[in-house]
């Protein structure tokens, strides 16, 4: 083990997510953390079962002198974001994340960390080991697949839980205790084409961008960053408009749920006017760079020659169909909540694009706290793509969860934190995606609470979590569970 981690204290919740960090875990490739839970679970005894969607529930009975408390289910995600940067080789399926000590943060190393939500799964597992702690009857909820798609949210069985209270611990501000999130939609769009051979005396070219801060779509989508995707339609648009260009394939992006940071696109230019491209790419980079020099400090823009054998292209109708329509394409906040100051209400994330072989496929992850407001948001994508003649697909919605400020875990939540922390818990709401809206409606009058330690630019390879708001959240949890009586 890392020394170093090792000696973190709460040590407990440390060394269960060190060893997370061992055990790869990108969505759709739990398998091996899914054993690992397992093997706690019947180590310690306890009843541990594993559902049709893989989602990993275990039992622990009361402590003594509390088997009349009201249930509480522990519940976090297994599942990690699996982004790096360009210049590292990482293998998210196969090869483990180097863990890093940097003053008071814990970070990785070129890529993602996984405190999100490892840090709640290894809170979860903590629980289970400790003869310690006073709590009434708890179950530990590890859900499958919640960063692309949380079906294993979805799947949670309306018979599958027997706790009254949920502690989802699942968010990054130390000192916020969350009572509502947005809920979101996946929309795509799909098209075939034909490729066209290029004509001779056409230089090829490759135009990327990259250096982009990227981020949680959510948490993050009002912080002005740039999005990969959205930037090289812009220049591509532009050298299209001035220079005549001829596209290949355009690759961006990589997850719904991430800011897109990186993009490259492949394209073809009359050998004649290469200088007047260059010239043309140099002057919109510099505009741009300027614009979000504040928000992207890292921004990089390179055009380079392409050596290898010419590609075919996109037909002219199609390849300005499809610029027009990405430049169009709603990205960003859309609109800011009216009933609480500071928060995002809806937006959308233009998370993938990739054209290449005769295929185009785009998808956006939309998200509002007003089902409305989503819905509405997912007819514009699905309007701007058909204008193209792509097939559109809308799916994965799942419901947001309204807040309620009367409920009683969340004043018992609220003593707690002023007695131990002698200062008040702020009362807040997210823009991300909580699986408590899927649970919670499929099991209404179900409390709830969402909170965690702070971690800073989740899904990104910046990602970094805060060592001492671990120990805060701890004790709040600990005291949380002796309280609920």
């Amino acid at each position: 083990m890392n020394d170093a981690i090792s000696q973190l204290l709460p040590q407990p919740v440390w060394r269960h997510f060190y060893q997370l960090t061992q055990i790869p875990r990108p969505s759709h490739h739990e398998a091996a953390v899914q054993a690992y839970i397992m093997q706690v679970g019947e180590r310690l005894g306890l009843q541990t079962i594993r559902d049709p969607a893989d989602n990993i529930l275990i039992r622990k009975p009361a402590s003594a002198g509390m088997e009349s408390a009201p249930g509480v289910i522990l519940q976090g995600h297994l599942d990690m974001v699996p982004q790096a940067n360009a210049d590292i080789r990482h293998d998210f399926t196969r090869d483990l994340i180097r863990v890093r000590i940097e003053q008071e943060w814990v970070k990785a190393t070129g890529t993602t960390l996984g405190a999100d939500n490892g840090i709640g799964v290894a809170a979860a597992l903590a629980v289970l080991e400790s003869r310690q702690l006073k709590h009434g009857p708890l179950e530990a909820l590890f859900t499958s697949n919640e960063e692309d798609g949380m079906s294993g949210a979805f799947g949670v069985r309306p018979d599958l839980l027997q706790g009254k209270i949920l502690l989802n611990m699942d968010s990054e501000d130390e000192g916020v205790l969350c009572i509502g999130c947005a809920g979101g939609a996946n929309a795509g769009a799909h098209l075939q084409y034909t490729a066209e051979p290029i004509e001779p005396g056409w230089i090829g070219y490759r135009l990327s961008v990259g250096g982009l801060r990227g981020g949680h779509s959510g948490v993050d989508i009002h912080r002005g960053r740039g999005n990969a995707n959205k930037l090289l339609a812009r220049l591509l648009s532009a050298a299209a408009s001035a220079c005549e260009i001829r596209l290949s394939s355009f690759i961006g992006g990589n997850m719904r749920n991430a800011i897109p940071r990186e993009a490259i696109a492949r394209f073809h230019v009359a050998a004649s006017r290469a200088a007047e491209l260059r010239a043309l790419i140099e002057s919109h980079a510099q505009s741009i760079k300027s614009e979000l020099a504040a928000a992207e400090p890292g921004l990089s823009m390179d055009l380079l020659a392409d050596g290898e054998a010419p590609v075919p292209v996109l037909p002219r109708p199609l390849q300005q169909g499809l610029l027009d329509a990405l430049t169009a394409c709603p990205d960003g906040v859309m609109r800011m909540s009216d009933s609480m100051p500071g928060l995002v209400e809806t937006s959308t994330n233009l998370a993938i694009v990739q054209v290449a072989n005769g295929a185009i496929e785009i998808k956006s992850l939309i998200r509002s706290s007003i089902d409305s407001a989503r819905d509405a948001l997912c007819a514009v994508h699905r309007s701007l793509f058909r204008l193209i003649g792509a097939e559109t697909a809308i799916d994965g919605e799942y419901p947001g969860w309204k807040p309620n400020p009367d409920s009683s875990l969340l004043q018992t939540m609220r003593h707690a934190y002023q007695d131990i922390f002698d200062t008040p818990a702020e009362i807040g709401a997210i823009h991300a995606g909580l699986e408590c809206g899927i649970i919670g409606g499929r099991y209404p009058g179900l409390e709830m609470i969402s909170f965690g330690p702070t971690i800073r630019y989740p899904h990104s390879p910046d990602e970094c979590m805060h060592i001492p708001s671990v120990q805060r959240f701890w004790d709040l949890l600990v005291a949380t569970l002796a309280r609920l009586q």
